[in-house]
């Protein structure tokens, strides 16, 4: 394999996604030479993905209680972080727009992001290094941490020749041409030496940790579907009869509370999608953070109007459609019939079925069992832990110039843009610490 002579930076830094991409730029801008070693055929990429492909820059309040590390948001964010994210994107040159209280760009398109990021990322020079492979990392043992000249060396395994996504970087088969153009690349041993390096490797940062001897928290998904049983009609003939079988793919606005031993955990409202194993949805997903195994999720269908209103409301249908006949027709117009059907077979039987109803479309029950699905989680909770990090600088306290951002840390957040704005500015304070 072919090598090259050593190449020095001031920084360096492990990973080209969104905190990289803010740390490499908030580097470049502090005056520093800057490089991002980058796995994939491409930086950003994982951006492309984000908000459905709109990318949800940010939530307009970054509040530091959505976090799971609170103090930590609290630190890095502070009181003004949606403003700090909004000017950053700003100073790109990206136009933004508020919807709902989510930071969106206003092409909403998740490429002009990325263009905006590597656009600036060209424009200070900052060498984005793809295909590159981590295989060693070490202080110089010949070289103080703040002499010039650069006190990390880094061993790569680099294609000695570019890879280049030929097409559009949004288009699957283009990727996956290049990747495998990339897995059968010739490559070559390299060596790079920096004064200071960022760890922004995203959800995956126990093999890091463990070359640089560092403390990890094993990684799991968050904001990903809830695995668990619906309760079944007490009626049932058949006791394996699984409700959510026949509500397969029904869609829901409502209500849900998540309850441990009776006490009530979290609230989420929203959109719930019912699957066979359980239920999905951007709500669900936030409690998914929270949820455990025997806890119960009540789903609350009409959470404007207390049981007594809605048996009341219910009980006024019989002026217009008869008189209540345990079918599942009667509550046409007001249920789908799926989930009138498993209504109906709930409550027939009950003295007062209205009254049943009501009760019933305030609390359909799901018992969780777990979180499943977990290819479609959005973040990993998990990481390098708060207990080793400077908050100032988020510096590792036990390694000099040794710096982490986004996902690499212990930190994730409810959906909304909560994680990608603890990306942003979390790079941006890193990538400006390094840079000193």
């Amino acid at each position: 394999m072919n090598a090259r002579p050593q190449t020095r930076y001031d920084v360096a830094i492990i990973g080209g996604g969104a905190s990289g991409l803010a740390a490499a730029i908030a580097a470049g801008r502090a005056g520093a030479s800057v490089c991002v070693l980058e796995r994939d055929v491409a930086c950003g990429l994982p951006i492309l993905a984000t908000g459905n492909g709109r990318c949800n820059l940010s939530n307009a309040q970054l509040d530091s209680r959505r976090y799971y590390n609170a103090a930590a948001a609290k630190a890095v964010l502070g009181r003004d972080g949606a403003s700090r994210a909004e000017a950053f994107f700003d100073s790109l040159g990206l136009m933004t727009c508020e919807v709902e209280g989510r930071l969106y760009p206003i092409t909403r398109r998740a490429e002009t992001v990325r263009d905006c990021l590597l656009g600036a990322c060209e424009r200070l020079g900052v060498d984005m290094r793809c295909g590159v492979e981590l295989q060693g990392a070490a202080l110089d043992p010949a070289i103080a941490p703040d002499a010039a000249g650069g006190a990390w060396i880094l061993d790569t395994s680099e294609p000695q020749r570019p890879v280049y996504v030929h097409g559009d970087q949004s288009d699957r088969a283009a990727l996956r041409r290049a990747r495998k153009t990339l897995a059968g690349a010739q490559m070559a041993q390299r060596q790079i030496r920096a004064r200071s390096l960022v760890i922004a490797v995203g959800g995956s940062s126990h093999d890091i940790c463990d070359m640089l001897d560092i403390p990890h928290v094993d990684e799991e998904p968050v904001l990903c579907p809830i695995a668990g049983t619906l309760a079944r009609p007490g009626n049932s003939a058949d006791a394996g009869n699984d409700p959510l079988d026949a509500l397969d793919g029904l869609r829901l606005e409502a209500m849900l509370t998540l309850k441990r031993k009776g006490a009530c955990i979290a609230y989420e409202e929203g959109e719930v999608l019912l699957r066979p194993y359980g239920i999905s949805g951007i709500a669900v997903f936030n409690l998914s953070r929270r949820c455990q195994a025997g806890d119960l999720i009540e789903m609350d269908l009409f959470p404007a109007c207390n049981n007594d209103q809605l048996a009341h409301t219910l009980r006024a249908r019989e002026q217009h459609v008869g008189p209540w006949n345990g079918e599942a027709t009667w509550f046409d117009g007001v249920l789908p019939r799926a989930l009138a059907s498993y209504a109906c077979e709930c409550v027939n039987g009950a003295g007062d079925a209205i009254a049943a109803s009501a009760a019933l479309l305030h609390r359909i029950t799901l018992r969780v069992t777990g979180t499943c699905e977990h290819q479609q989680a959005q973040v990993r909770r998990g990481g390098i832990p708060f207990s080793s990090i400077d908050a100032d600088t988020l510096a590792v306290t036990s390694r000099p110039n040794l710096f982490a951002c986004g996902e690499a840390l212990d930190q994730d957040a409810d959906c909304g843009g909560y994680n990608l704005g603890w990306a942003w500015l979390s790079g941006l304070r890193a990538g400006e610490a390094a840079s000193r």
